[in-house]
């Protein structure tokens, strides 16, 4: 699925959702490198950079974690949201994508975010996607992070 948003050159966007890939739009001036790597036209009609991400990830506006530890439901743990509330700035609002279907991962999984004051929301990770780009338009210190790995 293409996502539509409200262009925000200065920090990640995520462009597109698709079962077990996303598509993320690097800040403008980036100068990243790798085989998923390209460039592109923006929403904007201006040239972007962005990549094509297959496995777990973490997208803030200012911060790209390509290969975040857990790439199924299952294998979340505590110190992967842990992680989360190190990021700097700290985000207000974590989105969490569980898949392609909405999971709710137990309480002690969601204690660090919840122990450090970080709103946090659990989605399917197409509508974590989505609502990170709008809440990231809007200004807000956001983290999306989003699993990959598709299940039968």
């Amino acid at each position: 699925m293409h996502i539509a948003l409200d262009f925000d050159a200065s920090g990640h966007s995520i462009r597109a959702c698709a079962p077990g890939q996303i598509t993320v739009i690097l800040p403008r001036g980036s100068r990243e490198e790798g085989p998923e790597v390209m460039d592109a036209v923006g929403p904007d009609a201006t040239r972007v950079r962005q990549e094509i991400l297959r496995r777990s990830v973490v997208v803030t506006p200012g911060t790209l974690w390509r290969d975040w530890p857990p790439q199924r439901f299952e294998e979340l743990l505590p110190e992967h949201l842990a992680a989360l509330v190190a990021l700097e700035p700290p985000p207000e609002v974590v989105l969490l994508g569980c898949g392609r279907r909405l999971r709710w991962p137990p309480p002690e999984v969601l204690a660090p975010l919840t122990e450090a004051g970080i709103g946090h929301e659990v989605m399917d990770t197409p509508a974590a996607c989505r609502t990170y780009n709008i809440l990231m338009a809007d200004g807000r210190r956001v983290a999306a992070a989003l699993l990959m790995v598709e299940e039968d």
